[in-house]
Order: C-alpha cells, then structure tokens, then sequence
C-alpha cells in the first residue's frame, strides 16, 4: 500500500482519476478519517499553493471536508493556523468511530491508514472497501492490511479500469 519511508511517489494519478474518481469520492464523504501518518502526509501537501494550484478541486475539499486524526501519540492537531476543520480521536476509536457511523448517514472515508484501517476491519466497522490496483511493483513498504490475523472474505460489487491502467476494486465484507 506504500514503499518504504511511507512513499506514495508510484501512485498513479492523472486527469482521469482526479475528475472521474477523486473528486466524486471526496464529494460523497462527510468526513475523513486518518491515521497519525497518513495525518502528516496530507497535512504537509493539500494546505499548500502547490496543492491548491495543481489540483484546486481536489485541494478545496481536502481542505474543507472535517476530518478526524486517530492517533494516540498525537496530542494536538494544527487546525485553524495550517489545515481548516480537523479534530482529534485518541482513546476508545472503536466506540467513537461507532458513533459517528451512528450520528449521520453521510459516509465516512479513510485513505490509506492501515493500522486505523486494520482496526475497523477487525471490529466489524467498514461496510466498503475500495482498493485502488496500480500497474506497479514496488519491492519494499508496508503491504495492505498489515497486521490482520485472520480471514477475511470479501465480495466484488463493482470493478473499473482506468486508462492509465489503474483498477477500482470495490468490496463488501460478507
């Protein structure tokens, strides 16, 4: 799911998975959830010109849509002085993430967080899962879902190939 040293630099992302993919994704989400690394990857990148010049949809809803951080290290989250609308999860995430699938039917997506992603998993707590296959091989990082010690079935809903040779991938759990 990453290289090593948490590198995304492979991902592929053109104009078609911006415009057809990410910003509709990023439009059906209510919130966001994310790791404490995932956290500091988008924290340094969607806040800054660079992000808002090369990708302003996909940067103004980044940047606007709430977010929450789940980490237990983390004891503060920059909000109004570097990214708008963010928050803080540390204890009891299964019960507070619960909650929030409780409090609203708007979705609630989390991008690449194993761990955090793990953690859902194991406790019954992701309805769909969308797996992004990119036509590459990476050798070393973190593979997905690592950590995971048991079986899980998944059932295909829908696939989608894009030109770059990227495939959705979207799941349920059965």
């Amino acid at each position: 799911m990453e290289g090593e040293n948490h590198d995304l630099s492979w991902h592929n992302v053109d104009s078609e998975f911006n415009n057809e993919f990410a910003i509709p994704q990023l439009k059906d989400v209510g919130r966001l959830l994310f790791g404490h690394r995932t956290y500091d990857l988008m924290h340094d990148y969607w806040p800054t010109p660079e992000a808002r010049k090369n990708d302003p949809i996909v940067a103004e809803l980044m940047n606007t849509i709430p977010k929450i951080v789940v980490s237990h290290s983390l004891q503060k989250v920059d909000d109004e002085e570097h990214w708008k609308n963010i928050r803080l999860m540390h204890n009891n995430v299964v019960e507070e993430v619960q909650k929030l699938k409780n409090e609203s039917q708007e979705d609630i997506g989390v991008f690449g967080s194993n761990n955090l992603c793990v953690t859902l998993l194991e406790n019954n707590l992701i309805d769909e899962l969308r797996i992004m296959v990119n036509p590459v091989v990476i050798g070393h990082g973190t593979p997905l879902f690592k950590g995971i010690d048991k079986r899980y079935n998944f059932a295909l809903q829908n696939s989608r190939q894009f030109n770059n040779g990227n495939v959705l991938l979207t799941y349920s759990i059965k």
